[in-house]
């Protein structure tokens, strides 16, 4: 079974389990086409974390795919530059990209098919093109002033002809597909592996890593209005090493839910489902204002100690922190603070360590404004959901939960001779030595990528994971409510309506938040909608079907039966098997 954010990708997953490959080929055949197909909201320059575990020992394992900061990415070159926060778009932003060759270590390790033929789909259609989905077309409609003005290798890739793609026309990249033959090309040896290892050497140090570098270093256009040069060399690229490590787990219902760490946002998930074990199922029904109130109060909680507990710490001081965050008795505690009535107070907690307060900045009118920090236009009747996603299990029990994103087509100028920009995720990271996700070269940033990986006595029962930047693990605890305590079917609970507070720092450029603020999408109802406001949250009514794109694939221990569920908001998900 397969699901995600593109019907293209889980074709391309199921095609890939069809013909005998196991769950991690067909992950990585998919993510790659995710490039082609959705490439305003990820890439190549971009990042992932992945939630998996392997049939022969399930343990819930992390994919580490997310980029830490180049070397010259310092606080002090970038106060040099007169900023004083990392700008959500140019090439100053990027983070070393991580996403390609995470998908290639994960090949070589725990996949079996060539690489060859893996990126065959992709190449498919970066030459041959995909349909413009309406999101895409909206957000080059968007940037097409920045493009042609600042960002001509962007405006010739993305705008052939001179003028936007419209809505179901067909777009190609040929400048990708090449970048990809090149890496099939590249893919010499005498084992499999070697093959793999042999294209990864292309990507981390020969002709991706000189393009990228030599491109980034011209100056160029930034959503600080002003223009800078990015910092990244060929050399960071040998810096990063994609890594497996355990994962972060909590208990909800007699479930076992597994995170990626401190460095991301997955404890945010784990905090709210053990504040909310306190309450009856009464308490917390997301179909009610009251549940409502009381699931955005506990997200409330966990956001505040996300913004000033979590970042890139050592293990030892990870594991310490998470261990506090998440015991019985503070959950107890936070749990308590949720009171009748809406807070629109910063409330994080004490687990003995000096808590980070961010800037609290409501509004931010820049003098000027060039792109965008998330990579979607922000409008509140259109499908909300940043980031891509998707989701595979196999017949032998494999399981992953993956997040590609970052490496926008908007993030900065495309890079010609290969296809793609970069990323802009120290976007994330602040310009304050005394933050635990402060900007440091080496250092993750802080990401927002969250898949989510379930287990019941010790054996994986799902994968799940949606786009949607700071509310993705709101969502995800909306869909484990509904169907850990209220047993929804999983495809009902995805249906149902969605919200997530906004009572917190963005993790975006420009970094604003809304005391008190609430979004829901109008199916919920005008009762519950006044009975919220009435409860002191600032409510803002979004489209019937704006919030999310979430997917996920389900196996039953048991009985080995797979099940699998996408989102139809935006129309773009889809989930297949047999």
């Amino acid at each position: 079974m397969c699901a995600s954010t593109h019907w293209l990708a889980s074709a391309t997953a199921q095609s890939v389990l069809e013909q005998g490959g196991n769950a991690f080929d067909a992950a990585t055949a998919g993510a790659f086409v995710l490039h082609v197909a959705e490439p305003h909201l990820n890439g190549p320059g971009g990042d992932l974390v992945a939630v998996l575990a392997i049939a022969e020992s399930p343990s819930p394992l992390v994919l580490a795919g997310q980029g830490h900061a180049p070397r010259g990415a310092t606080i002090e070159h970038f106060r040099a530059e007169g900023l004083d926060h990392v700008p959500g778009a140019g090439a100053l932003a990027a983070a070393v990209p991580g996403a390609v060759d995470s998908w290639l270590w994960l090949l070589a390790e725990l996949g079996t098919w060539e690489l060859v033929d893996v990126l065959a789909y992709a190449i498919h259609y970066a030459e041959h093109g995909v349909p413009v989905v309406p999101q895409l077309a909206r957000v080059l409609a968007t940037v097409e002033d920045l493009f042609r003005t600042h960002w001509p290798t962007s405006y010739a890739l993305w705008m052939p002809g001179g003028r936007v793609p419209q809505r179901d026309e067909t777009l190609v990249n040929p400048a990708y597909g090449r970048t990809l033959r090149r890496l099939s090309e590249a893919a010499a040896g005498e084992t499999r592996t070697a093959r793999i290892d042999a294209a990864r050497r292309a990507w981390r140090t020969g002709f991706v890593a000189t393009a990228v570098a030599e491109f980034a270093a011209t100056p160029h256009r930034h959503s600080s209005g002003t223009d800078h040069a990015g910092v990244i060399t060929a050399a960071d690229f040998t810096d990063f090493v994609p890594s497996l490590e355990p994962a972060v787990t909590a208990e909800f219902r007699g479930t076992t839910v597994a995170k990626a760490g401190l460095w991301s946002q997955g404890p945010v998930l784990l905090q709210a489902l053990t504040m909310l074990d306190h309450f009856d199922d009464e308490r917390i029904d997301p179909s009610t204002a009251g549940g409502i109130h009381t699931i955005t109060e506990a997200l409330k909680l966990a956001m505040a100690d996300r913004e000033a507990f979590y970042g890139h710490l050592d293990p030892a001081d990870a594991e310490a922190v998470v261990r506090r965050l998440l015991s019985p008795r503070y959950s107890r505690e936070r749990a308590g603070l949720i009171g009748p009535v809406a807070s629109t107070e910063f409330r994080p907690g004490d687990i003995g360590v000096t808590p980070y307060t961010p800037p609290l900045v409501t509004d931010r009118h820049p003098a000027r404004v060039d792109g965008v920090g998330e990579p979607t236009v922000q409008q509140t009747g259109e499908t909300r959901g940043d980031t891509c996603h998707i989701d595979v299990v196999d017949r032998w029990g494999n399981i992953i939960s993956a997040t590609p994103s970052g490496g926008w087509l908007q993030s900065s100028p495309a890079v010609p001779d290969l296809g793609f920009a970069l990323g802009t995720r120290l976007q994330m990271t602040w310009l304050d030595p005394a933050a635990p996700s402060r900007l440091a070269p080496g250092r993750r940033p802080r990401t927002t990528l969250t898949p989510t990986l379930l287990l019941r006595d010790g054996s994986p029962v799902a994968a799940l994971g949606t786009p949607g930047g700071d509310q993705q693990d709101q969502w995800q605890l909306i869909y484990l409510i509904r169907t850990l305590a209220f047993g929804l079917d999983p495809q009902e609970a995805i249906d149902a309506p969605a919200f997530h507070t906004t009572a917190v720092p963005s993790s975006f450029w420009p970094r604003t938040w809304t005391p008190g603020g609430l979004v829901i999408e109008e199916r919920a109802g005008g009762a519950v909608v006044d009975e919220l406001r009435e409860r002191g949250h600032d409510v803002t009514v979004s489209g019937p079907w704006s919030q999310g794109r979430l997917s996920v694939v389900t196996r039953d221990p048991d009985n080995g039966v797979l099940r699998a569920a996408a989102n139809p908001r935006g129309a773009q998900g889809y989930a297949a098997g047999r």
